[in-house]
């Protein structure tokens, strides 16, 4: 057993895995910081700058179960290092693109290249440690990487444009991914599936464009309400998922192998996994908005307010390895969504405090929801990579990424939703607004903002003090029932991963065959 166990090498490797995470989780941050010069300088028109935004996601979640299934064909270091090169030169092409539109081209080159990655990182921590309990570790400390990346993000991408110019911000990936591609071939040992199957094309033009219209139309679901194009994009989106799905149990070479889902351990976490991610986003951008537009917190206040939930992530991480050599893992994510679930139903309470006490308020139970949600994102995502044989660790890593990116989008789209319709309900307008105003301020928080700038100081603040306490109410409303989905998940983890030992007791796996890390491609 002790020969399974992994050496410096592997840990060493484990360092340049998560260098690629690291610069995906600061990718995302960073875009925000740089849209006010950017859109300055490249003067995007509106609809332009919403495709800069959303088609890195939009690309990086319709190609991840490719690309996962690619790297159990041609090797998930050759993937691995393929995207990294690619991610390198787009995000030259981004930082000194000359228009829009080229933005955008880079910005979709860049969403491609991404979904190599992150497939590709956790099939490679699941063949380099076949120890259980090293593999928690691995999976541990490469989540804390891309935790961190959210926090440097910020602060790095302010340092740079407050010197240089708005492509700065992308030229952050060239250095990174060159030392990938330095040191990858070094220290990561290939590993691909024994035998290849001819990848079906079909399924991968069916997988790429069910994903795009799903997440298209549930983003335009979160931001615009139930609209014909939303609603169409995500009917026929699940259309073709059904017809993707359908096809995976007839041809020999599924892109996706429908048989994962018959042990108990993958589908259990992936179900637990996706309710968990429901709940997180759809929070995180309410209490955002909460401590700007109710309690009149700067950007850079409310970011620095967010570091303790985030370093509460980063803790529930850390301590999710340890709890799971003694603990069985269920028992450990169950008794952790209890905890999150009553941390969350402190922002019920919400409404009934001052701004003072609802700073706190916010923050505890943001810190109390994240730290008891973070052991099941480790351990429920080893559980699916652990789970799957090792020739389909790249599949199951792509599904497992897949499944939060959905969870994400369907989360902001219901819960934002949720906290639309109480406001709605809620919010009594003054008299002295004009009805076209009115309407404006009855959308959003933000709309009665800026309604309330235009009239006199007694209308504005009556207008003001109403739509702030109608918006806390619906945060209050979509924090119970977020609640309830975390005991939901809960239970959902304690019946279905019941029987999975604690990671000391597990066996080690029998490593897949595999090529050497100085082995030329």
């Amino acid at each position: 057993m002790n020969m399974k166990r992994a050496g410096k090498r592997e840990w060493i490797g484990l360092a340049v895995l998560i260098l690629p995470t690291l610069l995906l989780s600061i990718d995302v941050t960073v875009l925000h910081l740089a849209v006010p010069a950017l859109s300055a300088d490249l003067r995007p028109t509106g609809a332009q700058l919403l495709w800069i935004n959303d088609i890195y996601g939009f690309l990086i979640a319709g190609f991840l179960i490719t690309m996962g299934t690619v790297g159990d064909r041609i090797g998930r270091r050759r993937l691995l290092l393929i995207g990294a090169a690619a991610f390198a030169v787009a995000s030259a092409l981004a930082a000194f693109a000359p228009s829009a539109e080229v933005l955008i081209a880079a910005r979709a080159l860049l969403g491609v290249a991404g979904a190599t990655l992150m497939p590709s990182t956790l099939s490679l921590i699941r063949n380099m440690f076949h120890d259980p309990a090293q593999r928690t570790t691995a999976i541990s400390v490469w989540m804390v990487g891309f935790t961190g990346g959210m926090v440097i993000g910020p602060l790095v991408g302010g340092l740079l444009l407050e010197h240089f110019w708005w492509g700065s911000v992308f030229l952050l990936g060239v250095p990174v991914m060159v030392v990938l591609l330095v040191a990858g071939p070094l220290l990561l040992p290939e590993y691909r599936a024994p035998a290849v199957d001819r990848l079906d094309l079909a399924s991968v033009g069916l997988s790429i464009v069910a994903a795009l219209a799903v997440i298209y139309g549930l983003k335009e679901l979160a931001a615009e309400g139930p609209g014909v194009a939303a609603l169409a994009a995500l009917l026929s989106g699940l259309v073709l998922a059904l017809v993707f799905v359908r096809r995976q149990r007839t041809i020999p070479g599924p892109l996706l192998d429908l048989k994962l889902f018959a042990e108990r351990r993958f589908s259990g976490s992936l179900g637990t996994l996706m309710l968990v991610i429901l709940t997180g986003p759809g929070i995180g951008l309410l209490a955002a908005q909460y401590m700007q537009l109710v309690l009149g917190l700067s950007p850079l206040e409310a970011g620095l307010w967010s570091l303790p939930p985030t370093l509460a992530v980063i803790a529930g991480f850390v301590f999710a390895p340890m709890l799971a050599r003694r603990l069985r893992p269920g028992l450990v994510a169950a008794t952790g969504l209890v905890l999150s679930a009553a941390g969350i139903l402190l922002l019920t309470a919400l409404s009934a405090a001052g701004p003072e006490a609802g700073l706190w308020l916010l923050v505890a139970g943001q810190f109390v929801f994240f730290l008891g949600a973070a052991p099941m994102l480790v351990l429920g995502t080893d559980m699916v990579i652990g789970s799957a044989p090792p020739e389909r660790s790249g599949s199951a890593a792509a599904l497992s990424e897949t499944v939060q990116e959905f969870g994400g989008a369907v989360g902001l789209a219901v819960f934002g939703s949720i906290a639309a319709a109480v406001y709605r309900s809620v919010l009594d307008v003054p008299e002295g607004v004009p009805a076209q105003a009115a309407e404006v301020a009855t959308d959003t928080l933000g709309g009665a903002v800026a309604v309330a700038g235009g009239r006199p100081a007694e209308v504005a603040d009556a207008l003001l003090a109403a739509a702030r306490a109608a918006f806390t109410d619906g945060l209050a409303v979509t924090a119970a029932v977020s609640a309830v989905v975390l005991m939901a998940a809960a239970a959902l983890a304690v019946t279905t991963l019941r029987h999975v030992p604690p990671s000391a007791l597990q066996p080690s796996e029998e490593p897949l065959v595999r090529e050497p890390a100085h082995s030329a491609e």
